[in-house]
């Protein structure tokens, strides 16, 4: 328990470092560089526009992640009917009958908090996922995805561009590590230029986790399951996958794909206030 506790203070903090060092090598390493064309107009030049996708996609990523922070999931723990002389940590054990308590819920212990329909513990949020910030979440993941993915070609385009190298062949860029590390000791390669060969290979890693990641969630939503649902082998009630979606992102979808939007409020707390 206490290497999970250290690991969601740690694991926030190395998000942050990654998205810190990614911002300046694209905006003062990569767009400078590579994206120069005197040909074009300064309003349609190659640096502005990757420019402008760049920072379209870290601002949704980093604005998805705060709200993922700031909409935590409520804690229903007050609210929940355990029977006398009950706890929630006994409840959740398993050891007392959760016949009075609502379906789908869960107690974390990182949190203390019991949360509606939850999902799963996120430490690089150091926050459980849940109903009233999954939307925020899985846009986190896929904006987070696809800002490595666009900074793994512009950092592929420099190395290319610096090293003479040419990526035609799939197989350079697998070679591309241990061909560096060894140029790198031998001092035929400059600590810049190896430490943007190790970023463009985190890049990718988190890029394709993220990616992964996303889409399992897509699939588990579809079905109206939660991770912790399958985990634990729950049955749920077979619904259109319209409204799973729906409850999910709500009637204004498309405003949450261009735009970081606070996620719909949970069926709990609007059953609540009826």
């Amino acid at each position: 328990m206490l290497v999970l506790r250290l690991l969601n203070v740690v694991a926030p903090a190395y998000f942050l470092c990654i998205s810190l060092v990614t911002f300046v090598l694209q905006i003062f390493v990569f767009i400078p560089s590579m994206f120069r064309d005197p040909s074009t107009t300064p309003l349609f030049s190659p640096a502005l526009l990757h420019g402008a996708l760049f920072l379209f996609l870290s601002a949704n990523a980093l604005g998805n992640y705060v709200l993922v922070i700031q909409n935590s999931p409520e804690d229903l723990g007050k609210d929940l009917n355990l029977g006398k002389g009950a706890e929630v940590a006994d409840w959740l054990d398993g050891s007392r009958s959760p016949g009075s308590a609502l379906p789908s819920t869960h107690f974390c212990r990182l949190c203390a908090r019991v949360t509606q329909r939850h999902d799963h513990h996120c430490f690089f949020t150091g926050n459980c996922i849940g109903s009233r910030n999954m939307r925020n979440f899985i846009m986190f993941c896929l904006y987070t995805s696809l800002a490595c993915l666009d900074s793994l070609v512009a950092g592929m385009a420099y190395i290319s561009a610096t090293l003479s190298m040419s990526f035609v062949d799939p197989l350079a860029f697998l070679t591309l590590l241990p061909h560096s590390i060894s140029q790198f000791f031998s001092g035929a390669l400059l600590s810049s230029e190896m430490f943007v060969i190790l970023m463009l290979y985190l890049w990718l890693g988190i890029g394709l986790a993220c990616a992964g990641f996303c889409c399992h969630q897509m699939l588990l939503i579809l079905r109206g399951q939660t991770r912790y649902q399958v985990r634990k082998g729950m049955v749920v009630r077979a619904r259109p996958w319209r409204e799973n979606l729906q409850e999910v992102f709500g009637k204004k979808w498309l405003l949450g794909l261009i735009i970081p939007v606070q996620n719909v409020e949970s069926s709990y707390r609007r059953q609540k206030e009826k």
